[in-house]
């Protein structure tokens, strides 16, 4: 059994502007940042937010839904710091430009050209428009030319945004016939537990655990204190702008790293027969979290919701299921006799004060994501466990573009067909 689930995919493109009016293009995206920091300012004066946008399409130099997604992006920023307190609450006072955000055949068209290219008209400001045509990747251009001319992808929004000085087009296409398996038709369950400075993996089948893994990421941690300790300085200093230049770096340090880990995070899964990734459900626990100002200040930062989010989107392309579980007592529980004591755990060691069993306190947990997720998504009986595999970790490494290998060494245990495995992505070391 198979479910349908609507996916996107960004493709990123350079812009040959043949319409010499570059600086049309340029000022918008100017404009632009003016109304994301104009809806940001009214929201945090308590602005209603559905008046928001109809006061500011009339006053703004755009096209009339390019406002609209702009604002709609604005308020989404405010939404998500209510909700999670993701990088501090968004500033209104940031210079400089913003990505130029637009609906398909409204801001802006694509077309093919008797050449083979792709020519793009983009709505700059009203009955003003940027014409010219795309530069990008193989890849990216043949499945943008799909799209174009078959079913199984649409297009739908753009931005266009300014990197190192030059125009870049980034087009989402969505693919509503994607298939995902059912949940209940899988044979393994990955248990995946996310922490501050690691996630650990633990696949578990009928057979008992096939594997575990944990992957390290030191650097989020040390990154996001440096970055802190900069801000702090910056703004006893009084300089607003230099603070809004280091959360920025921040924010993009972070997102990169953690879209490595989560694409790690699939690509160990997808050796395992039909598996289904399991995550806990965090989305109430930094409310309950209250251990001093300086551990709070890191806890409450902590991506776990992003990550999961990544992970979660890049399996459904892989046709993989993920599934929730209630995260109680996973860290206290021991996996081998099921005795569940606060004691059992202290920082990265477990032992349990009944049976004695000893293990990495995060492997341990994500085994009993496993079984939780079994008990709750599958047909079949938590197997016995009698014995837990070596713990293995691997560190990501800290360069490279998203997308691209940023290790040498598998990941995958050598008794294992490596090509149902990972690609060459990490360093192992043996605990």
């Amino acid at each position: 059994m198979t479910d349908s689930q609507t996916l996107v995919k960004t493709l990123d493109f350079q812009l040959d502007i043949q319409s010499d009016n570059e600086g049309l293009l340029y000022d918008a995206t100017l404009e632009t940042r003016r109304v994301y920091n104009e809806t940001i300012r009214l929201a945090k004066e308590g602005v209603d937010w559905d008046s928001i946008s109809p006061r500011l399409e009339d006053d703004a130099d755009l096209v009339k839904n390019t406002t609209q997604r702009i604002v709609a992006k604005a308020l989404g920023a405010m939404e998500n710091y209510y909700e999670y307190d993701d990088f501090g609450k968004p500033s209104h006072t940031k210079d400089g430009t913003y990505p130029l955000r637009a609906n398909y055949k409204e801001g802006y068209n694509l077309s093919l050209t008797d050449d083979g290219d792709v020519a793009f008209r983009i709505s700059a400001k009203p009955y003003k428009h940027v014409k010219g045509v795309l530069d990008g990747s193989d890849a990216h251009l043949d499945l943008l030319k799909t799209a174009l001319t078959g079913d199984e992808w649409t297009v739908t929004t753009s931005e266009t945004l300014w990197r190192d000085g030059e125009p870049e087009l980034h087009v989402n296409i969505r693919n509503s016939e994607q298939t995902v398996r059912d949940k209940q038709d899988s044979r393994t369950v990955v248990g995946v537990d996310v922490n501050e400075d690691n996630v650990a993996l633990t696949a578990l089948s009928e057979d008992g655990v096939e594997d575990t893994l944990v992957i390290d990421f030191p650097e989020i941690k040390f990154e996001r204190h440096r970055y802190f300790t900069m801000r702090k300085r910056v703004q006893n200093a009084e300089k607003s702008s230099m603070h809004d230049t280091l959360e920025g770096r921040e924010e993009r340090f972070v997102h990169d790293r953690l879209h490595k880990v989560s694409r790690h995070v699939v690509e160990w899964s997808r050796q395992f027969e039909k598996p289904c990734i399991v995550f806990e459900d965090l989305k109430e626990m930094r409310d309950s979290i209250d251990y001093g100002t300086r551990m709070n200040r890191r806890l409450h930062h902590l991506p776990f919701r992003a990550l999961q989010f990544y992970t979660s989107y890049k399996a459904a392309f892989e046709g993989i299921p993920t599934g929730w579980i209630n995260p109680e007592y996973t860290s206290q529980r021991c996996p081998m006799c099921g005795h569940t004591e606060r004691a059992n755990r202290n920082k990265k060691r477990f032992k349990c004060r009944s049976c004695s069993h000893q293990d990495h306190s995060d492997r341990s947990a994500s085994v009993n994501i496993a079984v939780k997720g079994i008990k709750k998504h599958q047909d079949w009986n938590v197997p016995a466990l009698n014995s837990l595999p070596q713990v293995r970790k691997v560190r990501r490494r800290a360069s490279g573009a998203v997308d691209a290998p940023t290790a040498t060494h598998s990941s995958v245990r050598d008794d294992r067909d490596p090509s149902r495995g990972v690609a060459s992505r990490t360093v192992g070391v043996s605990d």
